[in-house]
């Protein structure tokens, strides 16, 4: 397409949606604008609690066995299915975390 033809059908556009507003603007002030549904606000959301990480339950359960908690850390891992960190289920961290640091 040239520049010209381009031009042109911006032009056309324009025109189009000047009728548009014209025609909404005459609607409105006759009255007869449809009503229009109101805007329903989102609730906010509650506060997301931040993800626990790997880094965070390995960090307190190394603290906990360096203390001398260290068959209470094992305990603990087993109580969520796992011989080690590694295999516990990330879904598991946020209450392992909270375990973890009663210990």
């Amino acid at each position: 397409m040239s520049k010209i033809k381009l031009l042109l059908d911006v032009v056309e556009d324009m025109r189009s949606l000047a009728d548009s507003l014209q025609s909404l603007a005459d609607a409105m002030t006759q009255g007869e604008a449809p009503e229009a549904e109101p805007v329903q606000k989102a609730a906010p959301s509650p506060p997301k609690e931040p993800a626990v990480t790997l880094e965070q339950v390995r960090a307190v359960l190394a603290e906990k066995s360096h203390d001398g908690k260290t068959e209470a850390v094992r305990e603990l891992l087993q109580k969520y299915g796992a011989p080690k960190l590694s295999s516990v289920d990330p879904k598991h961290y946020p209450a392992l975390l909270k375990d973890a640091e009663v210990l």
